[in-house]
Order: C-alpha cells, then sequence, then structure tokens
C-alpha cells in the first residue's frame, strides 16, 4: 500500500474540471493507498484574501471533498495550518533551498508578472509545497504538468537534505492522472476550465443547479461544420463536449462520436449525463451543510492522525539538523 498526498487551495468554487481531474481519482484510490488529503489554507495566504472568506472557503472545500466520496474512516483528511508541523519544516527546508532555483518556478513568474508588490510567501510557497509532502514520508504525488515543476524540487529537497544530514525524507515519484480528465472551458475549449479564468458560461461548477449546467452545456461552443468526430486539433469544441461524455459514461470518444450526427442531441446527452454524474455529490454536500458540526469533528480528527506521523518526520528532522530536542 502505497502513501499518497494531495491538497487543494479554498480559493473559489470548484469545477468540473477539478471533480474529473482530480477528485474522481482521489475517491478511486482511497481503498488502496494511505491517503492525506489536505485543504490548504496557508498556500491561500499568499495572495490577497478576506479573512472571513478564507474560513468560509476552508469549510467550503473540505465539505465538497466529503460530498465527492472521500472517505473519513479510510482517508486522513485535514486542514493544513491545524497540523504546526507543516510551517516548522518549511523553515528547514527553506535553508535547504537556495535562491536560484525558488526564481526559476514558472507559477512564481506567472503569478507576480505586472505585480509591483509581491508577498514573500508567494516566492516560497514550493518549499511549504514541499514540506506538505515530505512531513508524511510520501510515495507518491498525483500531479498535473503545472505542478510537475514543484514536485521535482520537492524531490531535490529532499535528497539534498538527506545527503547533508542522514536519510530523513521518502523522496517522492509523481503519479500521472488518467488520460482524459483534462477538461476544457466551454466557451474557449483551447484552454482548461479554471475556476481562476472569468468564464462562468465556460464553467461547470460541481454544485451548480441542474438548469444552470444544461444551460451552460447547450451554449457550449462548437465548430463549423455539422460532422461530429473527436479531432482535437480541428474540431476542438465537439471534442470537448464528447470528452466530457466519455467521461461521465466511461465509453471512449471515439466511440460516443460514431453515435451522433448533429450537434444538438449531443449536447443534451452531455448535458443528462454530467447532471445525472454530479446530482449525488449536490444532495450529499446539501446534506453535510446542514450539519457544519460534524463536518469540523472530522477536520479535528483528521488533523490529530497526521499531526502524529508529522509530528515524528519533524522531529527527525530537527535533530538531524542539530535543533535541541
Amino acid at each position: 500500500m502505497a502513501t499518497v498526498f494531495s491538497g487543494v487551495q479554498p480559493s473559489g468554487d470548484f469545477h468540473l474540471g477539478n471533480y474529473l481531474g482530480a477528485f474522481r481519482n482521489w475517491v478511486a484510490a482511497q481503498h488502496d493507498n494511505d491517503a492525506y488529503f489536505c485543504v490548504v489554507d496557508l498556500h491561500a495566504l499568499t495572495l490577497e484574501i478576506d479573512p472571513a472568506e478564507l474560513r468560509r472557503r476552508t469549510l467550503e472545500s473540505a465539505v465538497l471533498l466529503l460530498a465527492v466520496g472521500l472517505d473519513p474512516e479510510v482517508v486522513t483528511l485535514f486542514v493544513q495550518s491545524h497540523v504546526p508541523e507543516h510551517t516548522r519544516l518549511a523553515w528547514l527546508l527553506e535553508c535547504t533551498a537556495s535562491y536560484g532555483e525558488l526564481s526559476r518556478m514558472t507559477q512564481f513568474k506567472e503569478k507576480s508578472a505586472g505585480s509591483e508588490s509581491v508577498r514573500a510567501g508567494l516566492f516560497t510557497y514550493p518549499v511549504l509545497m514541499a514540506a506538505d509532502i515530505l512531513l508524511y514520508q510520501v510515495d507518491e504525488v498525483p500531479v498535473g504538468d503545472d505542478q510537475r515543476q514543484h514536485l521535482e524540487l520537492t524531490r531535490d529537497l529532499a535528497i539534498r537534505f538527506n545527503r547533508r544530514y542522514g536519510e530523513t525524507f521518502r523522496v517522492p515519484r509523481a503519479s500521472i492522472p488518467a488520460v482524459g480528465a483534462r477538461v476544457m472551458d466551454l466557451q474557449h475549449p483551447e484552454s482548461k476550465m479554471s475556476k481562476s479564468v472569468d468564464s462562468p458560461l465556460g464553467t461547470v461548477r460541481i454544485l451548480d443547479e441542474p438548469a444552470v449546467i444544461e444551460r451552460k452545456i447547450k451554449r457550449a461552443v462548437t465548430d463549423p461544420g455539422t460532422t461530429v468526430e473527436h479531432d482535437r486539433e480541428r474540431k476542438p469544441g465537439v471534442s470537448n463536449l464528447l470528452e466530457l461524455l466519455s467521461a461521465a459514461t466511461g465509453v471512449p470518444p471515439a466511440e460516443v462520436a460514431a453515435r451522433y450526427h448533429a450537434y444538438g442531441p449531443l449536447k443534451q446527452d452531455v448535458a443528462d449525463a454530467v447532471v445525472a454524474m454530479l446530482s449525488p455529490v449536490r444532495q450529499r454536500a446539501a446534506e453535510l451543510q446542514s450539519d457544519l458540526g460534524e463536518v469540523e469533528r472530522i477536520l479535528a480528527a483528521g488533523a490529530a492522525r497526521a499531526h502524529e506521523v508529522a509530528s515524528a518526520t519533524y522531529a527527525r528532522a530537527a535533530e538531524a539538523v542539530g535543533l535541541l530536542p
């Protein structure tokens, strides 16, 4: 049984891309791995966010993770800031990392571009991410292309620390998400669906009402012509719809395409399939929202379990660098 870790920022409403690209894979893997899943609220502080909004989003993120199917009796689900070893280990790793390698992080360049004042935490947060992972002696980390550079930094820091101070951390490897989990914007099918992009009609949120989901999918951009075929380069709009229907039904996109000769029936079937897929999640989220005390209890229990492992790892690292116990 492998140990796996993944985290999600409480940075906004989660959408279909989050569900198909990450959350559904987490649920599928939870019974075969020793899994740690975390709402990384400290990472959200790298950008401007209202304190009350951060608290609300953190709890809503936990609700959503439980609603999609994570079982708190099987996985360790917790909030990052509830386990203080995350920031304590981050300092030890900041003293292991170099300015040069942090300055080469692509996401820092992108997020800081054009800003006169950039928070130092935005520069160093890949080190906090490394601490998130290394605390739990993780074997595998599910990563997409946008996080691959950060995982490589994590591996480099673990190897460097082990060489300087003795074997302390397990060096994690990347776990590539299942093919076909890349969900594109319904209005801009050349771009990934994203909660950070202002495209309300192009983004299907996990907790959208059925009528809203149907309206968005029926207004999805298609392509010139009327033939229905799976071809990402020539027909990105139709291909996106076919991939959504494939993800919802388990039927390969090319096989799905052979069933249709017009865009209208395809859009209707995609809408029906996505609504059916997300309806149990909406229902479970409503139940959890009515008993937030139970959600907080689950998070407290998860933090206690995470702390047991994290504190042991931090103690080893602290002793290795020469800190008094």
